[in-house]
């Protein structure tokens, strides 16, 4: 199996795409993101035509337990994100 990109990968392969030199294609990268994380922060659900769906989903308290000591713990309630991967990207990874 190969190595997963990187950040610094995906900065290269972006700038070498739209000829961009990577300092402006490392700022575009980043605005994507945090733009992305902004989002779903805010309105909770970012959509992709093509690529995919961000959805915030959040996950309730729940007890847990320590595996070694076998104590009994308390998970808090918190806010995850979840993927799914629109019809063109199931594609083009099949």
């Amino acid at each position: 199996m190969k190595k997963p990109l990187n950040k610094q990968e995906l900065i290269a392969a972006v700038a070498d795409a739209v000829d961009l030199p990577k300092a402006k294609a490392g700022e575009a990268v980043d605005a994507l993101f945090r733009t992305i994380a902004e989002t779903l922060a805010a309105q909770g659900e970012v959509r992709l035509v093509g690529f995919g769906s961000f959805v915030r989903v959040h996950r309730k308290a729940t007890k847990g337990r320590n595996p070694q000591t076998k104590q009994e713990i308390d998970i808090p309630a918190s806010n995850s994100v979840r993927f799914k991967p629109g019809k063109s990207l199931k594609e083009a990874v099949n």
